[in-house]
């Protein structure tokens, strides 16, 4: 169903939970740049009308899901602050075509993966962080990740031929397995 082509490891709850504060930190910053990507769309296709009323109920989400973090953080003394930006982000953007309409299907596909991996991550976490908290709070996430998931994926088949989506999403599919196999210097949400 999410189009992805590497399954996380069991393990990733186990490097979760001995890194709860970096975790929680660095997913308070995905959350803000799902909020960002989705608002950027909204200034760069404002002639798109189904986008932008889509694109800004997921701004609204992502924010409301920044605040959550925030919250939850702060219940627990860590405040937020800078961070090194992911390799994750980047090194999928290296592979956006520039030139219209094609920039507009990769990103479309570029969020949809990302979010596919936040849920699949999230069902992970859901069920086997030891802290019922967080876990509870992973779990409600699961089904808003999924939901922008096949958002972003019928935005695409709206804009696009269905082939074409197809064998973007499959070429996005293998770059962010490949991207997740490198890993990352520090512990990270799609790391």
């Amino acid at each position: 169903m999410l189009s992805l082509q590497r399954v996380t490891s069991s393990s990733y709850v186990t490097m979760f939970e001995a890194n709860v504060r970096a975790m929680l930190l660095d997913h308070a910053h995905c959350e803000k740049k799902a909020a960002s990507s989705a608002l950027n769309m909204m200034f760069r296709y404002p002639d798109r009308p189904e986008l932008v009323a889509v694109c800004a109920d997921i701004v609204e989400e992502e924010i409301q899901h920044f605040r959550q973090v925030l919250q939850i953080m702060q219940a627990r003394g860590w405040q937020y602050g800078r961070q090194m930006p992911s390799k994750y982000g980047g090194r999928l953007a290296a592979h956006l075509r520039t030139a219209e309409p094609h920039a507009l299907l990769d990103r479309l596909l570029m969020c949809a993966l990302i979010e596919a991996r936040s849920c699949e991550r999230f069902q992970l976490l859901g069920a086997g962080l030891s802290d019922p908290e967080l876990a509870a709070f992973y779990q409600a996430l699961f089904e808003s990740e999924a939901r922008h998931y096949a958002t972003y994926l019928k935005l695409a088949l709206t804009y696009f031929d269905e082939a074409e989506v197809r064998e973007r999403l499959a070429f996005y599919a293998e770059q962010e397995a490949a991207i997740c196999a490198l890993g990352e210097d520090a512990p990270r949400l799609h790391a």
